[in-house]
């Protein structure tokens, strides 16, 4: 069963997306159910109450993301008449795909389809993203919330049996083999080109750090969403995600991870950041740098207060 997400793959779900007149995208069940190939709605149905559950769980209101709604639907012959339909957020079809039956490929599809769009509006509605407007504090968030998720990720890992440091090493290097071709986290040191005193996500851009992060959430999912227990599970469950993320980068036509350049040191970045705070202050200055603060705190340069 293919796994990969084709061109026409993505056509598909996105030609059964509609727009709200707040400019938010929506799918509706009535549609989603086809494109899932369920021989009847009534089918779909337990699939949709699993996912209200795993939206419960997992802390978010479901009517903010199932709408129950009437949707007009053909009969035959040119009529139509209303049904019972659900209206679904992004983040509704991602559970749903999580919670269909896994033996279709389309739904295999349709998990990766979901879950890039998801993490790529999630990004882009934090508001402290949105403020962002060059590289380097791109670089900053982004490896902020890298040394956050990887925090999340070895918890999960450690629960499904990766113990000690060694066993999370080559846990790791199952990560990264399967986003960079093959590529363990020496032979991406070496490409690198840094000392050995280097860590490589702090030379990373904000291209490159996005890629990993998606590769640290989705695999720190998957463990925990589908209960993966021993190392070698943990391991090839990292591959194959890591995997995966590298083919969605290929099919949109992305620069291989590996092939993007080596910047300077995040930690450069951070000083050259905080010369932020080293102003001369006149008389008048005081909201100026009761603003400055502000934006500085937001964008993680200082803690918040």
């Amino acid at each position: 069963m293919s796994t990969r997400l084709t061109k026409k793959t993505m056509s598909l779900f996105e030609s059964i997306k509609h727009v709200d007149k707040n400019n938010n995208e929506y799918w509706t069940s009535r549609t989603l159910w086809k494109v899932l190939e369920y021989t009847e709605y009534r089918h779909f149905l337990p699939v949709i109450d699993k996912a209200k559950l795993a939206c419960e769980n997992s802390g978010q209101r479901i009517e903010d993301h199932f709408e129950d709604i009437l949707e007009m639907v053909e009969i035959g012959s040119g009529a139509e008449r209303s049904v019972d339909s659900v209206k679904l957020s992004r983040y509704a079809c991602y559970l749903i795909v999580q919670n269909a039956d896994p033996s279709k490929t389309i739904v295999a599809q349709g998990q990766t389809y979901f879950a890039i769009q998801t993490r790529i509006a999630e990004v882009q509605q934090m508001s402290e993203y949105q403020t962002l407007t060059d590289e380097e504090e791109k670089r900053l968030f982004l490896r902020t919330e890298m040394l956050k998720h990887n925090s999340l990720l070895a918890s999960a890992a450690k629960d499904a049996g990766v113990i000690d440091n060694r066993d999370y090493a080559i846990f790791q290097n199952w990560g990264y083999k399967g986003l960079y071709g093959g590529m363990t986290a020496n032979d991406i040191h070496l490409c690198k080109g840094l000392k050995k005193s280097q860590k490589i996500l702090d030379h990373m851009g904000s291209t490159e750090l996005a890629a990993n992060l998606f590769r640290a959430t989705q695999t720190e999912e998957k463990l925990r969403r589908e209960n993966i227990k021993g190392k070698q599970h943990a391991n090839k469950t990292h591959y194959e995600v890591g995997a995966k993320v590298r083919q969605t980068i290929k099919e949109l036509g992305g620069t291989m991870p590996e092939e993007l350049p080596t910047v300077e040191s995040i930690k450069t970045v951070e000083k050259k950041k905080r010369k932020l705070l080293d102003f001369p202050k006149g008389k008048n200055d005081k909201v100026l740098e009761e603003n400055r603060l502000y934006k500085c705190r937001v964008r993680g340069y200082l803690p918040i207060q």
